[in-house]
C-alpha cells in the first residue's frame, strides 16, 4: 500500500471523500483538480485549467469533467458522478474499489468481472491533460465510453446555458477539435487509439458545487456536452484520452506518458509529498517565472512569492530557479514598493511589506549559497531604491519616522498580511507602526549594510533598535505590543511579534526573545501553525466558516496559518540551540496527518483555531508548504 491511499469504504461515503481533493499543476500554470473520486465540487476544479492571456489574467476551465461508461453485452455502466438539485447522478463512485496516488492520481473501479484502472497526469511544459484507461480484467468484449463536459469559462465564474456557443467541431487525429467560443484556444481531444467520437450535443443543466454553496457564491452551473467517444478495449491494454490546446500525435501518447511518469518524485512519504507540491507553485510561462501563491484560485501575490520562494527553491537546490524568480519579481518594482496581488497593468500595490520580505528571501540565498557578489550585481539597486523611498516617503503614507520606525496606513486599507478587508474597512485595522515591519525594516537596513558598509544605514538600524525596545517592549506583558500608533498601542497577543525573534538580525535580548517565544507557544501554537489572535481575546473567532463577510472576520481574529510557523520554529532554534532538536520534530511529525485531507499531498492555507483545527481556505498554499520544507531543513542543520 501507498503514502496516499483511500479504500472502498472511504470513497463511497460521499461525506469523507467529498472532503479531499487533488490538485496538479505543471511548470506553464495549468492544472488539474477535483475530488478523490471526480466529483466537482468547486467552480475551480477542472480536468485542465489553463492560463488564457489573449482574453485576460484569469485561468480557465476548459474541460471540467469526464463521465465514462463501462459497456458489455449491451449493458452500460456509467463511472461518473455529479451533484444535481437533491441528487448525486450517476453515482459511479459506488464502483470504485480504490484510490492511489503514487506516483500519480489513480482509480479502479469494478464493474461485475471488470476491473478499470484511470491513471491522471499533466504534461509538464505543455497545456494538456492525459488520462489514461488499463483494463486490469475482463471476461467479455468490453467497450469505454467517454463523455467531455466543456465549460471554456474563466475560473471565477460558472458556465450558463447560451446560443453563442460553437457546435462544430473539427476533425484531428483520432480525435476532434471544439473551439466554444472565437477567442478561446481551441481544445484538442484525442485517442492513442482509433475510436469514434458521436456528435450529440446537450447541455446538463444546474450542476451543483456543494463548496461553492457553502463559501456563499453562486454554485449552479450549466455544461455542455458535444457528445462522446467510444472504443474498444481488450484485457491488459491501456488507451490515452488527450485533452490539450495544441494538437498531440496519437502515436506517442503512451511514451509521453512514461516520460511524464518519470520526472515524477514518488510521493512516498511526508518529505516527498511536501517536494512534489512545492515544484506545483512555480510557473514558468513567457519568459517569466512566478509563484502562485495558492490554489485553486489565488495568482502570484508579491508578500507570498518572496516568503515562499526560500523554501519552495533551496532547500532543494534549486538555485537557478530562485533566481529566475526573483527577476521576474523584480522587474515588477514600482518606485519602493512591490505588487500586492499580480503584475504589469494588474497590479495592486498596497502592500508595506512585500519589499521587505525581498531583503529577507535574498539573504535566505546567501545563507545557502554563500553567493554574495550575485545578490550585489542584480539587486543591490534594487534594494537601495527600496530604502531611500521608504526614508523619503511614498504610497499609503508609508514613511520611516524621525525615530527610525517604519510607519504606514490609510483609512480603509490593510497594508500587512493582516489584509481582510469588509465593506467596513479592515477587519484588523494596523495603522501606525506594526511590530513586524519594524522586525524586517531593521533586518533589511542591516542586511544592506552587510553588502555595503554603508555606516548612514547601520546608523538609522541602531536608532531603529533602540526605538523598538523602547516602544514595543513592555515589561509588565513580557511581549511586544502588536501596532504602536503614537501613544496608542494594541496589546493583542498576535503571531506577528515571533519575526522580531527568528530574523537574521535582531533588535531584542536572550530574555526578551526567551519570553516572547514563551507566549507565542502558550497561546498561539497549535499542531497546524500558530494561531492569529490568542483565544483568551475578546475578538477571537475559533472557526472559519460561512460566506466571505463571516469567513474574513475570523481570518486573522483567530484562525491558524502554517507559514509564521516556521518563524516560530528558526527563532526557538536560535534560542535553546540542540536541545529544541525533539520539540520541533514532534511539531513537524504532527503534520503528517494532513497529507490524506483535504488538499492530498499539500498542505492548505489556513485551519480553524479551535481543535481539532480542520484545513479551511485554499487546499494548497504556497507559503505553507514552503515554510514546512525550510523548518525541516533547519531541524537537519541542527
Amino acid at each position: 500500500m501507498s503514502y496516499i491511499h483511500f479504500d472502498k469504504t472511504q470513497l463511497i461515503n460521499l461525506n469523507y471523500s467529498l472532503d479531499r481533493e487533488i490538485i496538479r499543476t505543471n511548470r506553464s500554470g495549468t492544472y488539474t483538480s477535483t475530488t478523490i473520486i471526480g466529483c466537482n465540487t468547486r467552480k475551480y476544479h477542472g480536468l485542465l485549467v489553463v492560463p488564457q492571456p489573449q482574453i485576460d489574467s484569469q485561468n480557465h476551465v476548459m474541460l471540467s469533467t469526464v463521465h465514462e461508461t463501462v459497456i458489455q453485452h449491451g449493458a452500460s455502466f456509467n463511472l461518473g458522478i455529479s451533484k444535481f438539485p437533491g441528487n448525486y447522478s450517476p453515482r459511479g463512485h459506488k464502483y470504485l474499489e480504490d484510490f492511489d496516488s503514487e506516483p500519480i492520481p489513480k482509480l479502479t473501479y469494478r464493474v461485475g468481472g471488470v476491473l478499470l484502472q484511470k491513471e491522471l497526469i499533466l504534461d509538464t511544459n505543455r497545456d494538456r491533460v492525459m488520462i489514461r484507461y488499463t483494463l486490469l480484467d475482463a471476461h467479455s468484449p468490453t467497450k469505454i465510453r467517454v463523455a467531455p463536459f466543456l465549460a471554456f469559462r474563466p475560473y471565477h465564474n460558472l458556465m450558463k446555458a447560451n446560443t453563442f456557443i460553437n457546435k462544430k467541431f473539427n476533425k484531428a487525429p483520432n480525435g476532434v477539435k471544439f473551439q466554444l467560443y472565437e477567442k478561446y484556444d481551441p481544445l484538442y481531444m484525442q485517442l492513442s487509439k482509433k475510436g469514434e467520437f458521436i456528435p450529440a450535443p446537450d447541455w446538463y443543466y444546474n450542476i451543483e458545487y456543494i463548496q461553492e454553496r457553502e463559501r456563499g457564491y453562486d454554485y449552479q452551473e450549466d455544461l455542455y456536452v458535444p457528445g462522446y467517444f467510444e472504443f474498444d478495449i481488450t484485457k491488459g491494454e491501456s488507451v490515452i484520452l488527450s485533452a490539450g490546446l495544441t494538437e498531440a500525435d496519437p502515436k506517442t501518447r503512451e511514451a509521453a506518458f512514461k516520460k511524464e511518469i518519470a520526472r515524477r518524485i514518488p510521493r512516498n512519504n511526508f518529505e516527498n509529498c511536501l517536494k512534489n507540491s512545492a515544484g506545483q507553485f512555480i510557473r514558468k510561462r513567457n519568459g517569466e517565472t512566478r509563484i502562485i501563491a495558492g490554489y485553486p484560485w489565488f495568482g502570484w501575490w508579491g508578500r507570498d512569492t518572496f516568503v515562499a520562494a526560500p523554501g519552495l527553491t533551496l532547500p532543494s537546490g534549486e538555485y537557478q530557479t530562485f533566481l529566475d524568480i526573483m527577476d521576474s519579481m523584480s522587474k515588477d518594482l514600482h518606485g519602493p514598493l512591490f505588487p500586492n496581488v499580480g503584475s504589469g497593468v494588474m497590479t495592486n500595490m498596497n502592500s508595506i511589506d512585500a519589499p521587505m520580505w525581498y531583503f529577507w528571501s535574498l539573504q535566505q540565498y546567501v545563507i545557502y549559497t554563500n553567493d554574495l557578489k550575485t545578490i550585489k550585481d542584480r539587486y543591490l539597486g534594487k534594494m537601495q531604491g527600496i530604502i531611500e523611498g521608504y526614508i523619503n516617503g511614498t504610497d499609503f503614507n508609508i514613511k520611516v519616522q524621525e525615530n527610525g520606525l517604519v510607519y504606514g496606513g490609510e483609512e480603509g486599507k490593510a497594508l500587512t498580511w493582516m489584509d481582510a478587508v469588509t465593506p467596513e474597512g479592515p477587519v484588523t485595522p494596523r495603522m501606525g507602526c506594526p511590530v513586524e515591519i519594524q522586525a524586517l525594516w531593521y533586518n533589511a537596513l542591516c542586511f544592506y549594510h552587510e553588502l555595503t558598509g554603508d555606516e548612514k544605514i547601520l546608523a538609522l538600524a541602531e536608532k531603529t533598535k533602540v526605538s523598538f525596545v523602547k516602544e514595543f517592549w513592555s515589561e509588565k506583558h513580557g511581549y511586544l505590543a502588536d501596532v504602536v500608533n503614537g501613544d496608542q498601542k494594541d496589546w493583542s497577543v498576535r503571531p506577528n511579534m515571533v519575526f522580531a525573534t527568528s530574523l537574521p538580525y535582531t533588535m531584542l535580548s536572550e530574555s526578551q526573545n526567551d519570553q516572547v517565544l514563551e507566549i507565542v507557544k502558550s497561546k498561539l501554537l497549535t499542531t497546524r501553525g500558530l494561531r492569529s489572535l490568542s483565544p483568551d481575546d475578546y475578538a477571537y473567532k475559533g472557526y472559519y466558516f460561512g460566506d466571505q463577510i463571516t469567513r474574513d472576520q475570523a481570518y486573522h481574529n483567530g484562525t491558524v496559518w502554517t507559514w509564521p510557523l516556521g518563524h516560530f520554529v528558526e527563532g526557538y532554534i536560535k534560542l535553546h540551540g540542540k536541545s529544541s532538536f525533539n520539540f520541533i520534530k514532534k511539531i513537524i511529525k504532527g503534520f503528517d496527518g494532513v497529507m490524506t485531507q483535504y488538499g492530498v499531498g499539500t498542505v492548505a492555507e489556513l485551519y480553524d483555531g479551535d481543535p481539532p483545527h480542520r484545513p479551511k481556505g485554499a487546499v494548497s498554499q504556497a507559503w505553507s508548504v514552503a515554510e514546512l520544507l525550510r523548518m525541516m531543513d533547519l531541524v537537519k542543520k541542527i
